[in-house]
């Protein structure tokens, strides 16, 4: 889907959310595009974070083995609601490695054997003019008690943080069943946080692509924004 398509989805989706709502501000007018949702950071964000915390999952420091699990170019920009790119705004993910562990000591301290220590678990990517960003990670897979796999995503800038979310896998059958993906958010925000991972056709490796665009709703200009905590992973 090209980058024009995915903003006309974004229109549209707001506007159809604006006249199932009509007192709400999101999708009100159709130069605005649909905010993204935001969704619980969950109890394993880094406590402890890597030494090596680029843009390339796949890969930790120098080392020569690379993670398991298919490899995902993500790709993305981080825009505000009417369009405009959002420059030097820092981007991070984290997620579970395709054992399902993540990079934190409340989880991966009892399944040492388990965790795969050639993935990096935790990226950042901070933008530039374009407000685009780019990882090289793996496929979410389901976790224990979670089984939509998900990225997680955190959104930065001016020392605050600005969006905290999740995104999934569309079409995933554990979208259906998730209870981060089902809960306090309706059909139209849900499928903001969906993205298709798509082969890529010259990849020999069996490499994939997905595409995410995060609509932000305030800036550190305007007044700070910060999601709600939760437990859930």
């Amino acid at each position: 889907m090209r980058d024009n398509e995915i903003l006309s989805r974004r229109v549209f989706l707001g506007t159809c959310a604006a006249g199932a709502a009509l007192f709400t501000t999101r999708g009100l007018f159709a130069e605005q595009l649909a905010l993204t949702p935001s969704r619980t950071e969950g109890p394993f964000y880094p406590d402890r974070l890597p030494l090596d915390t680029d843009n390339d999952l796949i890969i930790v420091n120098d080392g020569i083995t690379p993670a398991v699990g298919e490899i995902t170019h993500l790709t993305g920009r981080i825009l505000s609601e009417t369009g405009s790119p959002i420059r030097n705004a820092t981007i991070e993910i984290w997620q579970c490695d395709a054992n399902q562990v993540y990079l934190h000591t409340g989880d991966s301290d009892g399944k040492r054997d388990q965790q795969d220590k050639n993935f990096q678990g935790f990226g950042r990517f901070t933008t530039g003019s374009t407000g685009e960003y780019y990882f090289r990670t793996i496929k979410p897979v389901p976790y224990p008690g979670r089984p939509a796999p998900h990225i997680h995503i955190k959104v930065k800038k001016g020392g605050r943080e600005l969006l905290t979310t999740q995104l999934n896998i569309a079409g995933h059958p554990g979208n259906e069943v998730d209870g981060v993906v089902l809960g306090g958010i309706g059909v139209f925000d849900r499928e903001l946080l969906m993205a298709e991972f798509k082969p890529i056709k010259e990849s020999k490796i069996g490499e994939l692509a997905a595409h995410f665009d995060l609509i932000l709703g305030r800036t550190p200009d305007e007044s700070a924004f910060k999601p709600k905590s939760s437990s859930s992973r």
